[in-house]
């Protein structure tokens, strides 16, 4: 029985090193852009007890085709919208997940209910398979409707991960 578990032991031993072998750690400059759909409503978790939850997708030269979900708390401010504790989960066509935190304001641009993304920074704290220790970082931009909650949005930074 020991010389099994010795064996056993050997071969998982050499499976991870043939896999650390072809794996490098990367840092990239990266884009994700597409069409997003917000979902404003009470939110527990926000001091302002009100937040937005979005969905969309985009394509990325990086990271080909993701789709993501995120949520954040929002606070009114006069005319302009200020959101914070926002959590961003971005899928990846593998499976993998890119984790990051982002927070900025909407502020209106005169044209009907037509907002943008103003001052807004992302952050990535990790993810999964690949991305488990990804971190980087970078500017939000883009627009929404406030009245329909439809937009777009690119994230445009650095992201530094373990490339297999």
């Amino acid at each position: 029985m020991h010389q099994a578990i010795v064996k056993l032991a050997g071969g998982v031993a050499l499976a991870l090193a043939s896999g650390a072998a072809s794996a490098h750690w990367t840092t990239t400059n990266f884009e994700i852009a597409g069409p997003i759909q917000e979902v404003p409503g009470p939110m527990a978790r926000c001091p302002s007890q009100f937040g937005g939850t979005v969905t969309g997708h985009g394509s990325s030269q990086v990271l080909g085709r993701v789709a993501f979900v995120a949520s954040d708390c929002i606070t009114p401010n006069g005319v302009i919208y200020n959101f914070d504790r926002g959590r961003f989960i971005i899928m990846t066509l593998s499976g993998d997940q890119i984790y990051a935190d982002y927070s900025g304001q909407f502020v209106p641009t005169g044209q009907g209910a037509n907002y943008v993304f103003s001052g807004a920074s992302f952050r990535i704290v990790g993810g999964t398979g690949q991305f488990m220790f990804a971190t980087g970082g970078g500017q939000l931009t883009g627009s929404e409707d406030m009245v329909t909650g439809v937009g777009n949005i690119k994230l445009s930074g650095r992201i530094s991960y373990w490339a297999r």
